[in-house]
């Protein structure tokens, strides 16, 4: 019986070790791949260039991917896995006030955006269908399909107490939902071009646009500027 005992924890051992392994690998690949796609783009993303970068040949990385776009969608994945975990931490402080939570929320976005600025910027400013499908958010119904998004607009909600409100109250939400991740994304990349602006500066402009969006917030999420205006 003990024999039995120790045979099975030896082949549970292998079958780990080879698990471990595996990953180890998969990572390696998609580590290669992530620096290429920063590097030079989608386009110049292959199966040969990544094999080519780690010194493998293409077969053994089609051993742990079916194919480019298994490996864009893997990318892609953790990625925004990241973001979403720096957004859910800033969102689920329940002690804080609305207001707080949503500039929180906000400042997390463009702080994890300028955590990987390569990866960022070749992902935001690509125009393949193969990552719009993940980064789009501006079509009207978004924000109950893009996590991101979800949480924004869940904010915004908490924060001009509109939450359960009309369907009109959700749909201005959303709208400003989007303004302000947009605005956000058009900061984020500037930030990153423009490398020579210190870090006083950059603290500046970040909180000068967390003032702006949180006081536009309070306009365009009740529609009072646009009512205004017929």
């Amino acid at each position: 019986m003990y024999n039995d005992v120790q045979g099975r924890r030896e082949r549970l051992g292998v079958k780990e070790r080879k698990e471990r392994e595996k990953e180890k690998q998969r990572e390696l690949i998609l580590q290669a791949a992530s620096e290429i796609f920063a590097q030079e783009g989608l386009e110049k993303l292959s199966i040969r260039k990544i094999a080519d970068k780690i010194e493998y040949s293409p077969a053994i990385i089609y051993h742990y991917f079916e194919n480019k776009d298994d490996i864009i969608n893997h990318l892609m994945t953790r990625g925004y896995g990241r973001l979403m975990a720096s957004l859910s931490s800033s969102a689920q402080n329940g002690h804080d006030v609305p207001e707080i939570r949503l500039r929180k929320l906000m400042r997390s976005y463009i702080e994890a955006a300028l955590d990987m600025p390569d990866e960022y910027m070749a992902v935001q400013l690509s125009s393949s269908p193969d990552i719009l499908q993940h980064t789009t958010f501006l079509y009207e119904g978004a924000s109950v399909q893009k996590s991101a998004l979800t949480l924004l607009f869940q904010c915004l909600n908490e924060f001009m107490g509109t939450a359960g409100q009309e369907d009109a109250a959700n749909e201005n939400q959303e709208l400003t939902a989007q303004v302000i991740a947009a605005s956000s994304l058009g900061l984020v990349i500037k930030l990153i071009q423009e490398k020579n602006i210190g870090e006083e500066q950059k603290s500046r402009l970040i909180d000068h646009y967390l003032d702006w969006a949180i006081a536009g917030a309070k306009t365009l999420g009740t529609g009072t500027e646009r009512q205004s205006d017929e």
